[in-house]
């Protein structure tokens, strides 16, 4: 329960701000076809996490719990000081021929690919050893930040206290990266 509700509570406020977010914006602004967009990011957050999560629990099998313990923890930390840096989109997304799923679809998979949340899923799974409770929690926190966007869009995004928001979320992944380094073993995990 632990991992879910960390990975939920880590995501969803890494992901406020995030580039995925300004593409759910975009997208929605964009296409108009929310339920469409949400069942593409939706599809794409699934298979791009369930690759992440499961990386992160594969290197608890090649790497040694201690080692492993420094590395992910200065992962969080480091995550939590990208948190603190505005995010911005690289273009804007081309409409597929297909429509507006397959269009969300391989944007925020694409989107995700490298993105602090993909890195803190790897994280979160290698830390708790728990492929599906990240994978589901991971899955969460992505539509809770990313749902509303495409619903409410700009005026949404308007209405947000960012800077205060990535402060959080900075605090939050700190606070998960020191106590994945110094906590002892037993609670750590």
């Amino acid at each position: 329960m632990e991992a879910l509700l960390i990975s939920t509570l880590l995501v969803t406020l890494a992901e406020i701000g995030d580039k995925t977010q300004l593409l759910a914006f975009v997208l929605a602004a964009r296409l108009r076809k929310p339920g469409a967009i949400i069942g593409g990011m939706f599809l794409a957050t699934i298979a791009n996490h369930a690759f992440a999560a499961s990386l992160g629990v594969w290197l608890t099998s090649i790497i040694t719990p201690d080692w492993l313990s420094w590395i992910m923890g200065g992962v969080f930390i480091a995550c939590g000081l990208w948190v603190l840096l505005p995010d911005s989109l690289d273009g804007t997304p081309r409409m597929h021929p297909a429509g507006a799923f397959v269009t969300a679809l391989f944007a925020f998979f694409i989107a995700e690919m490298g993105d602090k949340t993909q890195i803190a899923t790897v994280s979160l799974a290698a830390r708790f050893d728990a492929l599906y409770a990240v994978l589901l929690g991971t899955t969460l926190g992505m539509m809770i930040a990313n749902i509303p966007a495409v619903l409410l869009g700009e005026k949404l995004a308007q209405r947000l206290p960012l800077k205060t928001i990535r402060i959080v979320a900075a605090m939050a992944f700190i606070a998960t990266g020191l106590l994945t380094l110094f906590a002892p073993a037993g609670m750590a995990a």
